[in-house]
């Protein structure tokens, strides 16, 4: 089976590549992280890394704000249909996976045109706008939760789960080592958050001195803020200096390992990040993006929440002080972040069960 993944969310995309080893597998994604910014995404070394054909494009983003690149932008669609018929054709796979967001937009239209058979994979509660708009074109769409599938044809949809990596279920089964000091793992997701790196920048000495830091700020050529907290760091007084790590990328098995290892992890609020924390029953300090689809983030940070294992601030109001409270406040406090409900969430499968579902489709197809 000769398949073509699309990148958007990258975790899930990941698992599944671990689950189709013996297939012939290519990925088209970003190339670059952020529109208009100059650094690599991680997405691009870690397919790299393990040898899959990439294939970049450049294609019309659906932004949630209006920038000097939202019309430049916008115009790129032409390009990015004609470059998904020429990956296409090259290609010639036997199926395409989606897993949402606006650079799988050109290259499931083109699938479609040439008749190839296609799957989408929604990963949130609700619906992400490209998966709801490419529906109609989909043979098959699977979710990973009930509440998504109102969103979706009915005779298309397909309860699967959100697939997890391979080494997350080793990690849940792993103890964890022991630290001189209590661990804080902050991340702003693959590409980044200006707005933590800012408030670490503005938090770091008074929280270095009760913390060790692993701190990924992302690459991004226009804040720079991986360059202004190398700074900082080496300015650090010697007692602390070596208290902080921080690194513009985390491999995706060394950001699992920062999240096993953390007493407290501060993110942002993305569905596997959420689902990650969940697994692994890791207190967390969540800072959703205000301007998410549809709320997107706050709901999931809720959701874990509710769970009884995060905290939630509000990036719009939260200032250097307030964000030290929250963290010494959730570590004085770490023995009541635990699961309100222990039922597993039985994500496991949800892999296998994808790629049973590419495997059907192809038949259908051959016959």
């Amino acid at each position: 089976m000769k398949v073509l993944i699309i990148g958007g969310h990258f975790s899930p995309a990941i698992s599944i590549i671990e689950n189709l080893r013996n297939n012939d597998i290519f990925y088209v994604g970003r190339r670059f992280a952020i529109e208009g910014d100059t650094a690599v995404s991680l997405e691009f070394k870690e397919i790299d890394k393990i040898g899959i054909p990439f294939f970049n494009i450049n294609t019309a983003r659906l932004q949630r704000k209006f920038t000097k690149y939202t019309i430049p932008s916008f115009v790129k669609f032409p390009k990015g249909l004609v470059e998904s018929v020429s990956i296409l054709r090259k290609v010639k796979p036997d199926v395409v996976l989606g897993f949402g967001g606006y650079v799988q937009v050109p290259i499931i239209i083109a699938a479609r045109i040439f008749n190839i058979p296609i799957v989408i994979h929604e990963q949130t509660f609700d619906a992400g706008l490209s998966n709801r708009m490419l529906a109609r074109f989909a043979t098959k769409i699977c979710i990973s939760w009930e509440s998504s599938r109102i969103y979706f044809p009915k005779q298309k949809t397909i309860l699967t789960g959100l697939p997890i990596k391979k080494e997350l279920i080793n990690l849940k089964k792993e103890k964890k080592e022991k630290t001189k000091l209590p661990v804080i793992y902050i991340t702003g997701g693959s590409l980044g958050s200006h707005t933590i790196n800012q408030l670490v920048l503005k938090s770091l000495k008074n929280l270095l001195k009760t913390f060790y830091i692993i701190h990924q700020t992302g690459d991004s050529q226009v804040y720079r803020d991986y360059d202004e907290l190398v700074n900082i760091k080496n300015d650090l007084p010697e007692k602390i200096i070596n208290n902080y790590r921080v690194e513009k990328f985390l491999s995706a098995n060394d950001a699992l390992l920062a999240i096993k290892e953390a007493e407290i992890v501060v993110a942002r609020a993305g569905v596997n990040t959420v689902l990650e924390l969940l697994y692994l029953e890791k207190p967390s300090f969540l800072i959703p993006i205000s301007f998410s689809q549809k709320n997107e983030q706050e709901k999931n940070a809720l959701f874990l929440k509710n769970s009884g294992l995060a905290e939630i601030g509000n990036e719009n109001k939260l200032n250097s002080e307030a964000f030290t409270n929250k963290i010494n406040d959730i570590y004085l406090n770490i023995s009541k972040y635990v699961v309100n409900d222990r039922k597993e969430f039985k994500f496991e499968n949800a892999a296998g069960k994808i790629v049973r579902v590419l495997e059907d489709v192809c038949k259908k197809k051959k016959t």
